[in-house]
């Protein structure tokens, strides 16, 4: 009997802590192999910083999940932000307002396809990746297939390129962004909604949940994110590619899925989500200062999201 509840144990701690366990695994694995650039104070700011667009796009994707949609089209978005906000910074438009124009923009297009998914009761999935499709034709045509860079001002690439002392503006914007979405999702009425609804949509309805308005409140905001997201990878990189944010859609959706069983047992959650961005940041920076080819690094990064989703099976037997 002892030896099964230890079994069951081991299991429990592999189901709840299993991402924590293999993001401390990793930090230690490229510790020991170059400690002298991974563990570095300047590699570990360098870490917050590319963690932040992703856990900027990921905690919007974060409230699509816990209403048990997708948005394909997330990435696409945040292409289309950065774009749309360099051409405005190179026609003289202040920074501020290219933020909050690109932003509105992008939240209209994430309310437009929660209109759509909820109004007409459609596969999300379906409606989204043809939403992709249609940003992408925008983008592709606003910057004529090409790179933006000639004549964007400097003033641009502040918010993504300066730094408060050592700590980069980048990280202290993704810091506040995770306080107030965790603070959103578990002490608002709007986050108790929002999880009502992704566990059981039809008991929401009879208990008086508007889960129209609130699925289409989540898409809404995560379309905001995406092209905040967008902008702030313009302004790090001083440039804007019609493709530049593509890659960060199934990414964060992977980062959100790794970081599900973290304290509420298959459930989205923003702590979690934080701990499968860092997951994936740590892992993509120590790679690369080993000098890990890129596809190398794909190849890694999906035995990672395999093996996340056998540690999950393997820790769901324990309520069998």
């Amino acid at each position: 009997m002892k030896k099964a509840d230890n079994k069951i144990n081991f299991k429990s701690i592999l189901k709840t802590y299993g991402t924590i366990i293999a993001l401390v695994a990793i930090i230690i694995a490229f510790g020991i192999l170059n400690p002298r650039a991974f563990l570095s104070s300047t590699n570990f700011w360098n870490i917050t910083r590319q963690m932040a667009i992703l856990c900027i796009i990921s905690l919007g994707a974060t409230l699509i999940m816990s209403v048990d949609e997708f948005d394909l089209s997330l990435g696409n978005i945040a292409s289309f932000g950065g774009v749309l906000a360099a051409i405005l910074a190179i026609r003289g438009i202040p920074f501020f307002w290219c933020l909050l124009i690109t932003v509105v923009v992008s939240a209209i297009v994430g309310f437009a396809n929660g209109f759509i998914v909820t109004k007409y009761n459609v596969m999300s999935f379906i409606i989204t990746l043809a939403m992709g499709r249609v940003i992408y034709g925008l983008t592709y045509w606003m910057s004529d297939g090409a790179i933006v860079f000639n004549g964007i001002p400097d003033t641009f690439k502040t918010l993504g390129t300066g730094k408060l002392g050592p700590i980069p503006f980048l990280t202290i914007l993704m810091v506040i962004s995770v306080m107030i979405f965790y603070y959103l999702m578990t002490r608002t009425a709007l986050g108790r909604k929002l999880y009502a609804i992704g566990g059981n949509e039809a008991a929401s309805q009879v208990a008086g949940i508007k889960v129209k308005k609130y699925k289409t409140i989540a898409f809404t905001v995560a379309g905001a994110m995406s092209g905040l997201a967008g902008v702030l990878l313009a302004s790090r990189i001083g440039s804007a590619s019609p493709t530049g944010g593509d890659a960060y859609c199934l990414n964060a959706f992977a980062t959100i899925f790794i970081g599900k069983t973290l304290f509420k047992e298959g459930i989205p959650n923003v702590l979690g989500t934080v701990v499968g961005v860092a997951l994936f940041t740590v892992l993509a920076n120590g790679l690369t200062i080993m000098q890990v080819p890129t596809f190398v690094q794909n190849i890694v990064t999906g035995i990672i999201i395999v093996f996340a989703v056998i540690l999950q099976k393997l820790g769901s037997k324990t309520n069998a």
